[in-house]
């Protein structure tokens, strides 16, 4: 086997190998016997087709299968026998047979970045505190409040914040109606945000069987991508107008929100309780952020263009999954692949580069993944999803489908090394908006 080695770029190369004419005609023989001894060709009895007979039904076949074969036995050792470290699978440029009857195929593999790690113990992060205010608790409690309180329409009234408008609506871009903005008998809470707040606000005031158009300009960031950028028209229609009847706030109502509370005061124990663990939770990831953060922000080197581009197919893929969950497609979203892409491509090399981080500090503190650490992520999963251990492993029928839970893992155990090795700096909590709904972007109508 000989093999020549060009650098294409500081972490790509391009390798050249060239398989003997003995090795490839063992190859070659081979692929024929075994194809003599299946093929039946009308006027041949099974296994006596001559070999120029198979070679001109077959050729292109057995060519095709035997350079594949012939890549996959050589490639790793072509790869250990120049020492490369190579972080992704090849890209197979080019193969051929010569008319000597050798064998040449080019790959293109990315190698791993060689760089020093900078500091990445003792990192000081700042960390929220995590306080729950009167007032939050009183917040719960009033959503408590409307979530349980029984509905009864009006009719001598218009639509006010708070009611629940039950509504037909109909969106229009252009003139032309668009499918998936449309609703008939749809509950719309009015000052929830939850259909986008300025539609919301254009409800107020109408009264039931009204009928009413408005337009609302979407800005292109609209987290929903059927409506991002577009100017609307909804034809609305106002079907009913239905109002809370709100209990009062006593011990009669924390007895209603379960078995466990008697009085008012055990139950707003309860929910600071609860908020305080929840703010503790998403201080958690706000902490592996700030972390990551910190590392890429003291390391820049290079890192491979293939893995980016990996890494933003996996989001891209991730994206057309959750529209096609919802019956869209990119297209139909009027979401542009490659204006998608290139938005990504910084957060993708910042995760590539972050993970080369995380694994060359787990290769200098010796952290690797333990049985236990795998076992407990299945129950993990199995716990988030109501399953049993044993149908979580069921999904894991390959050691390709593991890797990516591997990786995880590890990645998870590293971050906990560093965060137990982290200097916190206490901060002070961002003040509560007085409007919870008022920076909210327009959702779906």
């Amino acid at each position: 086997m000989e093999i020549t080695v060009e650098e294409i770029s500081p972490l790509t190369r391009k390798l050249k190998i060239q398989l003997p004419a003995e090795d490839v005609a063992k190859e070659i023989e081979a692929a024929y016997s075994k194809l003599k001894s299946e093929v039946h060709l009308k006027g041949f009895r099974k296994g006596k087709v001559p070999r120029r007979i198979l070679e001109q039904n077959y050729g292109p076949k057995v060519q095709a299968e035997v350079g594949e074969k012939l890549v996959q036995a050589t490639y790793f050792d072509a790869i250990e026998q120049q020492k490369l470290d190579v972080v992704a699978h090849p890209e197979i440029k080019t193969h051929s047979f010569g008319t000597d009857g050798t064998f040449v195929y080019e790959a293109e593999v990315d190698t791993r970045p060689q760089f020093e790690l900078q500091q990445y113990k003792g990192l000081e992060i700042e960390k929220t505190e995590t306080i729950v205010e009167d007032s939050e608790i009183n917040e719960e409690l009033a959503s408590m409040r409307k979530e349980m309180a029984p509905l009864r329409s009006v009719e001598d009234r218009a639509l006010a914040m708070g009611d629940i408008g039950i509504v037909d609506f109909q969106g229009f871009h252009d003139s032309e109606p668009i499918p998936q903005v449309k609703g008939t008998a749809v509950s719309i809470d009015i000052g929830s945000g939850r259909n986008g707040k300025e539609f919301e606000e254009k409800l107020v005031g109408l009264r039931k069987g009204e009928e009413s158009s408005f337009e609302i300009e979407f800005p292109p960031e609209s987290p929903n991508p059927v409506l991002s950028g577009k100017k609307v028209e909804f034809q609305i229609t106002v079907n009913d107008i239905k109002e809370r009847v709100l209990a009062d706030l006593d011990d009669d109502f924390a007895k209603d929100v379960g078995e466990d509370f008697t009085t008012l005061d055990e139950l707003r124990t309860h929910i600071a309780v609860t908020l305080k663990q929840k703010k503790e939770e998403a201080l958690a990831g706000d902490i592996t952020d700030k972390l990551m953060q910190a590392l890429v922000n003291s390391h820049d080197f290079e890192v491979p263009a293939r893995l980016i581009h990996y890494e933003i197919n996996d989001y891209i893929n991730q994206t057309e999954q959750r529209l096609k969950s919802s019956g869209l497609t990119l297209e139909s979203a009027g979401v542009n692949k490659e204006e998608m892409a290139s938005h990504y491509r910084e957060v993708a090399e910042k995760r590539v580069r972050g993970d080369f981080i995380l694994k060359k500090i787990a290769e200098q503190e010796d952290i690797t993944l333990a049985e236990e650490d795998i076992q407990n992520g299945f129950g993990r999963i199995a716990s988030q999803y109501n399953m049993t251990v044993d149908e979580v492993k069921g999904y894991f029928k390959s050691r390709e489908d593991m890797l990516p839970f591997l990786n995880e893992l590890l990645n998870e155990k590293i971050l906990k090394m560093l965060q137990d090795a982290a200097v916190f700096k206490t901060v002070a909590a961002p003040e509560p908006e007085a409007d919870s709904t008022e920076d909210q972007e327009d959702g779906d109508a």
